[in-house]
């Protein structure tokens, strides 16, 4: 991970029906540990706006309970269908606000970089993540659903990213 100092990573796989979860913890030298993974499900008669606050309010509650300093979210992928597309923003958004008003450091990867960071391909398939958190994470079984599987490895994401040097941005002189 980034740095010594202990660290709680909340991952999350977003969906207005079914949003996966799983909370990461790196204290030192000591290897990664899966403090909590789970689903928070919103029922499909309910209208959008119900279901969002229910995502919401799931988010806030892990974040009351566990305390994360790190928000690790997979990012927008484009689906054939627009209006899917649409909505998964709209979950992402009350995930995003939840984790911005908890004071989250807040990170952001496209579906292929958290396969390769867990699995070693963008094209890993849901049972490759399933088994490669089940290893990295010395786990009995895989989480279940896949769903909550698949927050644990965003979650792993973040504490896999290799540390990129920050690039100091070089301030040109204009000439008069």
């Amino acid at each position: 991970m980034r740095d010594a100092h202990p660290v709680t990573v909340l991952g999350i796989d977003p969906g207005t029906a079914i949003t996966g979860y799983g909370i990461v913890r790196k204290e030192g030298r000591n290897p990664l540990t899966l403090v909590e993974c789970g689903v928070i499900r919103t029922r499909p008669r309910d209208g959008l706006a119900q279901r969002l606050a229910e995502i919401h309010d799931g988010v806030l509650e892990l974040i009351r309970r566990h305390q994360p300093t790190v928000l690790s979210i997979e990012d927008i992928f484009y689906a054939r269908n627009v209006r899917t597309t649409v909505v998964l923003g709209h979950a992402r958004g009350v995930i995003l606000l939840a984790a911005a008003h908890a004071g989250l450091e807040i990170h952001e990867y496209p579906p292929s970089e958290i396969k390769k960071a867990v699995a070693g391909t963008g094209a890993a398939t849901k049972l490759q993540i399933q088994f490669m958190v089940t290893r990295l994470l010395r786990l009995k079984s895989a989480p279940q659903p896949s769903d909550a599987a698949d927050g644990v490895a965003a979650a792993l994401a973040y504490a896999m990213m290799p540390d990129l040097p920050k690039i100091e941005a070089i301030r040109l002189r204009t000439v008069p």
